[in-house]
């Protein structure tokens, strides 16, 4: 029993933060997880870089409903889902995944959420579990499942190191360098032959 688990942000969908950023041009929002891998000490500069602009969570909201799915994303998910149990781990947020989500056909989602004030500005964020994909990942190992893992950046090393096999797809040359562990896949094709290649071993 084999279950996938992938990244969201630059592998299913684009970067919400850097679509973020040209809807505003406030170009320091292009900062993501693959330019600073502690995620607190990111979140709470973005929070910051709001709050200093005047932003609100309704104004990501915006930005959010104009954009889709990464191109073949949709058509790579139901491949999979064909053949395989499918969970997104994320470190995006249920208030900014819904609209892309449908669009993917509402996959299983374990993400975090954040904490509005009355006047509309993210105030805060709760994070649904430290380290989360890297635990979820065991506990589904814990539950006798084989995992197979994939993503693009800092945050997922942890859910590719704790799974049985792990993946990149299109990470930034730095990041692939400092991994060499975790084969490098350029696109979903590379990446589906790769997952059906790990999942036949694991088989065995």
């Amino acid at each position: 029993m084999q279950v996938i688990c992938l990244d969201l942000e630059g592998v299913l969908v684009p970067e919400i933060w850097i679509a973020f950023a040209e809807r505003t041009g406030i170009a320091a929002f292009r900062r993501t997880t693959r330019d600073e891998p502690d995620y607190d000490k990111l979140m709470r500069w973005r929070l910051a870089l709001l709050r200093e602009h005047g932003l609100k969570l309704a104004d990501i909201q915006a930005v959010i409903a104009g954009m889709e799915p990464l191109p073949g994303a949709r058509a790579f998910l139901d491949a999979l889902r064909a053949r395989f149990q499918v969970v997104i781990l994320s470190d995006t947020f249920y208030e900014f995944a819904d609209p892309l989500m449908r669009q993917l056909g509402r996959p299983t989602l374990m993400c975090h959420r954040l904490q509005v004030d009355d006047a509309g500005f993210v105030a805060a964020y709760r994070l649904r579990q430290s380290d989360q994909k890297r635990r979820a990942v065991e506990a589904l190992k814990g539950l006798n499942f084989r995992v197979i893992a994939a993503g693009d950046s800092f945050n997922d090393t942890g859910m590719l190191g704790a799974a049985d096999a792990g993946f990149f797809i299109h990470p930034p040359p730095a990041i692939a360098a400092q991994f060499p562990q975790y084969p490098v896949c350029s696109n979903y094709a590379e990446l589906e032959a790769a997952i059906d290649a790990a999942a036949a071993r694991l088989a065995d």
